[in-house]
């Protein structure tokens, strides 16, 4: 990876937490090394990136992803768990901030997963908000993307990427994509159509020094996700089940999800993998338009 790297072959770094704590066994695994072969078939180097026995890793090994994949225990770390996770010698799955910092470390300049962190719903008595966001606003990579996830409160995800200066591009789309479904109902100012043109605001980015993230929003196709009404009355059925239950901090999240993917049938599972394929795909063609 690191010769792709310096001989400026086109690389994509993919994150751990999707196959680690995002997808059910074994799927989780078969995702993960679809996504690389996908990439591969692009003629673009994958580099999945997670810690292991506490080495941050860009570019985990196919013995290294099956291990983490088929471990129950490995733990979920963002940025901040970097340092302790190597301390402790802990196995563990990248979230976007932590995999983001990794991947610029190691200058690769597309990043894609599937949704990001953002803004919880009372996160103005809680202050209950992603570290991605505070990461990428001082990350310059292309982060893509489908929106930030369903659970979250999206304008005001929104307002704080505009407060972070960390530019949201619409691919083909000025409807934000909300993860799951292709319109979350909120309108994005700036549109691309093709990877050449992501790759020339990267690079008037990098001519002026800005050290943010630039977020390309993709979403999934229409025919493709979710039924918006379905999962409307879904979300709110987990988050009255989560206050019924006291869930609270980082652990919404998971229960959110799990709650969702009981609820669908493993239906939104099927979109899950769907998303992130579509992603890891422009993510290529996007990385391959910054070679040329």
């Amino acid at each position: 990876m690191a010769a792709a790297v310096a001989g400026g072959r086109p690389v994509v770094a993919l994150e751990s937490t999707i196959f680690t704590h995002g997808l059910p066994r074994p799927r989780n695994l078969e995702v993960a090394l679809e996504a690389e072969e996908r990439l591969r078939g692009q003629g673009v180097v994958p580099a999945t990136i997670g810690v292991f026995a506490g080495a941050p890793t860009v570019g985990l090994s196919l013995e290294q992803i099956t291990s983490l994949a088929n471990d129950a225990a490995v733990t979920k770390i963002s940025l901040r768990d970097l340092p302790v996770a190597a301390a402790l010698r802990l196995h563990g799955g990248t979230t976007v901030a932590a995999t983001a910092f990794l991947a610029h470390r190691a200058g690769i300049r597309v990043f894609s997963t599937g949704g990001l962190g953002g803004v919880h719903h009372g996160a103005a008595t809680s202050f209950d908000e992603s570290a991605d966001m505070t990461t990428l606003a001082t990350t310059p990579i292309i982060v893509v993307s489908a929106g930030v996830k369903s659970i979250l409160d999206v304008a005001a995800t929104l307002e704080r990427f505009e407060t972070l200066n960390i530019p949201v591009v619409g691919y083909k789309t000025r409807k934000y994509p909300g993860f799951f479904v292709s319109d979350s109902g909120h309108e994005i100012e700036y549109v691309v159509n093709t990877p050449d043109e992501v790759a020339a605001i990267c690079s008037a980015r990098d001519d002026l020094h800005i050290e943010s993230a630039i977020l390309l929003a993709n979403p999934v196709a229409e025919d493709k996700q979710f039924p918006p009404a379905e999962l409307e009355d879904i979300l709110s059925r987990a988050w009255a089940q989560a206050a019924k239950n006291g869930i609270k901090g980082k652990d919404t999240t998971p229960f959110l999800l799990d709650f969702i993917q009981r609820e669908t049938n493993g239906r939104s599972v099927t979109v899950n993998v769907e998303v992130y394929r579509n992603n890891v795909f422009l993510g290529g063609e996007v990385a391959i338009a910054l070679t040329r």
